[in-house]
């Protein structure tokens, strides 16, 4: 006959026995549920950082030999215009104005995949392509008077000759147009490092006064700040402020 200690006893077992253990497909589903999360916020985190933040760009031609080769991988940093403003030298990626690139029809991988380059282009995964997009140096800001050439062939800025061998391709002249120009308001006058293979600011200005070749200021996406790819390649790209540092300030146009 079992006594009460003995009821107790078994009682006290039972308790002790292990919880069952989850089912391999309860786990399962908890695994894949933790990493859609994670996946999503990882996305989610990507988006905003290429968004405000930074972004990849990719450099699809030789406008800006020798500070960028073809294939090289940039970061901008969309701080700038913004909380930091505009400085002469600065290498920047702008929207196309209009008309300064040439219709090339995108380079298709089949739908399923370019679905997918698509979206991770989207969310900031991968550089952006620059369709659509440009990548050159600001030599004007708002109100300069930019011309070329001056004393000793150099490029003028405010009336200041100025040594630009620090970026400017070797074996190649400050430019080879001459210009005498005045950057509008909200605008800059912009140039690749590639003088003689760059079609920037001197290009689309048929008037000859500035006002159609230069790129207005809420065009531009940011301000190249390093190269990340390919690894030998990897610096930071510099605005050579002492190339400017002598340069007459002037009244912004309009004001």
């Amino acid at each position: 006959m079992a006594t009460d200690a003995d009821s107790a006893r078994s009682e006290a077992d039972a308790s002790a026995e292990p919880a069952p253990r989850r089912s391999v497909a309860s786990r399962l589903g908890a695994a894949v549920k933790e990493t859609v999360i994670v996946l999503a916020m990882a996305l989610t985190l990507s988006f905003v950082v290429k968004t405000f933040l930074v972004q990849a760009f990719y450099i699809p031609s030789e406008s800006m030999e020798d500070t960028l080769a073809v294939g090289d991988r940039v970061i901008v940093s969309k701080l700038t215009p913004g909380p930091f403003e505009l400085s002469r030298g600065d290498v920047v990626v702008f929207a196309d104005p209009g008309g300064w690139l040439n219709e090339t029809p995108p380079v298709n991988h089949g739908a399923a995949l370019n679905a997918v380059r698509d979206a991770m282009t989207f969310v900031g995964l991968l550089p952006d392509t620059s369709e659509g997009h440009l990548i050159k140096r600001v030599v004007g800001l708002p109100g300069d008077r930019v011309q070329c050439c001056g004393e000793g062939g150099r490029l003028m800025v405010n009336g200041h000759a100025i040594d630009e061998s620090p970026y400017v391709k070797p074996g190649t002249s400050p430019s080879n147009v001459d210009f005498d120009i005045t950057v509008p308001a909200d605008s800059v006058w912009v140039m690749g490092d590639n003088r003689d293979d760059s079609s920037d600011s001197r290009f689309h200005d048929p008037a000859g006064t500035g006002r159609d070749g230069s790129v207005p200021i809420d065009l531009v996406v940011g301000r190249s700040r390093f190269t990340v790819w390919p690894l030998d390649r990897v610096a930071g790209l510099a605005n050579h402020p002492e190339v400017f540092a002598n340069v007459p300030q002037t009244r912004t146009v309009g004001q």
